[in-house]
């Protein structure tokens, strides 16, 4: 069984950063897709960024280029996002997922039903 916990959410002023964690535990993530995925009040659950823990190519949505760097550590299964520039449409709870049907990022990493195992959230709220 797979376990993913998200930590690093909190409240934050616009332009501000946040860093949030996904440890993951249980199996060998060696050839896995991690994702990160957020969903507003209201909103549909959306894809943000994703890395492979194979080769650490990584694939973002256009709504954070630039803006969001998402890496890992595969020696302590964490997965970071590293947020900057924050806005006030960035307040979601956001979600860290692990895909093991695939070991390259691409058009299937934002999709979120190829993600077999999600953590619980992390709430980011950004204020104006």
């Amino acid at each position: 069984q797979v376990q993913l916990v998200e930590s690093g959410g909190g409240l934050v002023q616009a332009g501000g950063s946040l860093r949030l964690s996904c440890a993951a535990s249980g199996r060998t993530f060696r050839y896995y897709v991690m994702g990160w995925f957020r969903q507003a009040p209201g909103k549909e659950r959306e894809f943000v960024a994703a890395i492979s823990l194979s080769d650490y190519s990584t694939y973002y949505a256009d709504s954070v280029k630039g803006r969001f760097t998402i890496s890992s550590d595969n020696a302590k299964n964490t997965v970071f996002l590293q947020m900057n520039s924050l806005a006030p449409e960035d307040t979601a709870l956001y979600y860290c997922a692990a895909d093991r049907g695939s070991s390259r990022v691409g058009i299937r990493s934002t999709k979120r039903e190829n993600y077999d195992y999600w953590g619980q959230g992390t709430q980011v709220t950004v204020s104006s």
